[in-house]
C-alpha cells in the first residue's frame, strides 16, 4: 500500500503518456483511413488520378467471409 501512495504523489501532473496514447491513436487512424479512402470507390474527379505508391492495393472478394480460408 505504501508503494502505491507514493507512486501517486510522485507523478507529474501532465498525463505524458495518456497524451502520447492519442497521439499514436491519431495518426494511426489517420493511416487506416486514407488506405480506405484510396481502396474505396473514387469521388467526383478523382477517377483518373492514380493510386499513390504507399497505399496497399486491397482486392475485392466475391463472397466475402463466406466459405473456408483460403491461406
Amino acid at each position: 500500500m505504501h508503494l502505491l501512495m507514493e507512486v501517486a504523489t510522485n507523478t507529474p501532473h501532465f498525463p505524458v503518456s495518456a497524451t502520447a496514447v492519442y497521439a499514436v491513436g491519431f495518426i494511426a487512424a489517420v493511416s487506416i483511413g486514407s488506405v480506405a479512402w484510396y481502396n474505396s470507390k473514387r469521388p467526383v474527379g478523382w477517377e483518373d488520378k492514380e493510386r499513390p505508391d504507399v497505399v496497399p492495393e486491397v482486392k475485392k472478394e466475391a463472397n466475402p467471409g463466406i466459405g473456408k480460408p483460403s491461406a
